[in-house]
């Protein structure tokens, strides 16, 4: 099993790409046990709408505001005409439409994936760096950004010596930390009432996802599968992300159970049957990069778990799943949904 950094997955998530110089680490844990889990057996589709949908439409921001950015300077953002979104999440360029600023913005990661986001210029063509002429190309007024991109501090630098701002936000993910997250993007537009709009609804959609997750004597051992066709297999672990998701939707994180140290490990048949999952969550695209359900079941040590036994496969879309930005509360809500109904 190869070890791979949880930014390396992320910008997978977006591109299908992985480089190598990862490490070996065995999995000594038993498995392959059946299911107990209190979770219909079979596969189905979590989803949600295609794009994100504004709490309002075409906010007047209130300028200029100053802020605090993660990298320590406060700054001043005087225009929010020309905004340019980059993290490996997708969070900031989804958190800009939701705000309903959409039509503002005019470059985004590649992980900023929804309809109507395909006509905008994607600045990170790797899932990791941003080029600066690309950027300063588009005369971009604010540029909202953080630290899971490699290269953003001497980018940031660069960008303010040419007088833009750039505001950086905190890099954790996980429902608890998104509305902050969305109230601090808003404050940095100019929109905060729409901030506490779209933090508010994010809340309420969280308290109805908590409300559909049973109290079960047995929870489900869920495993998080990125793949992209049948010869990369990886398995969230702790700190993934898809830990405290499979953790707020009253699962047990199958990697972490297995004794997984990290975030995302690359998987063999034996260890993916130690880990034995009762349920597998995958991407859809990386679902069908296998030949869907179907063809799952013939990637080795798959059919050989309780979930690959029962056909128990959740899939969601790549641009939804772990960007936990104003999509936490509707993503949660529709897995819990999926997993329990």
């Amino acid at each position: 099993m190869r070890l791979v950094t949880r930014a390396a997955v992320i910008g997978l998530t977006a591109v299908s790409v992985l480089v190598g110089g990862c490490s070996v680490t065995p999995l000594d844990v038993g498995g392959g046990a059946p299911s107990t889990a209190s979770v219909p057996p079979g596969p189905r589709t979590a989803s949600v709408p295609a794009d994100p949908v504004p709490v309002v439409t075409d906010p007047v921001p209130q300028l200029p505001v100053t802020v605090p950015s993660a990298d320590g300077p406060n700054v001043t953002v005087t225009d929010v005409s020309r905004i340019v979104a980059l993290d490996r999440f997708g969070t900031y360029g989804t958190t800009v439409f939701a705000l309903g600023l959409g039509s503002h913005l005019v470059g985004r990661d590649i992980a900023t994936k929804f309809p109507a986001s395909e006509h905008i210029p994607v600045l990170t063509p790797d899932g990791t760096n941003a080029n600066l002429e690309a950027l300063l190309a588009l005369r971009p007024t604010v540029v909202l950004a953080d630290a899971s991109l490699p290269s953003i501090a001497n980018l940031a630098v660069r960008l303010r010596a040419a007088r833009i701002p750039v505001v950086l936000g905190e890099t954790s993910r996980n429902p608890e930390t998104a509305p902050a997250q969305l109230r601090s993007t808003a404050a940095a537009l100019g929109v905060r009432a729409a901030g506490e709009q779209l933090a508010a609804r994010t809340e309420d959609q969280i308290r109805q996802a908590k409300a559909v997750v049973p109290h079960l004597k047995t929870k489900p051992k869920i495993g998080f599968l990125y793949a992209r066709g049948t010869g990369l297999m990886i398995l969230g672990g702790p700190g993934s992300g898809a830990s405290e998701l499979i953790d707020f939707l009253g699962g047990i994180d199958a990697g972490t159970a297995a004794g997984l140290t990290d975030a995302y490990t690359s998987m063999t048949a034996e260890g993916l049957i130690k880990a034995a999952p009762d349920v597998l969550l995958m991407m859809t695209d990386g679902l069908a990069s296998v030949g869907g359900i179907d063809g799952l079941e013939h990637v080795p040590g798959v059919a050989q778990t309780p979930a690959g036994r029962t056909r128990t496969v959740i899939d969601m879309g790549d641009g939804q799943l772990l960007t936990f930005g104003p999509r936490t509360g509707e993503v949660a809500l529709a897995l819990a949904k999926a997993l329990y109904r």
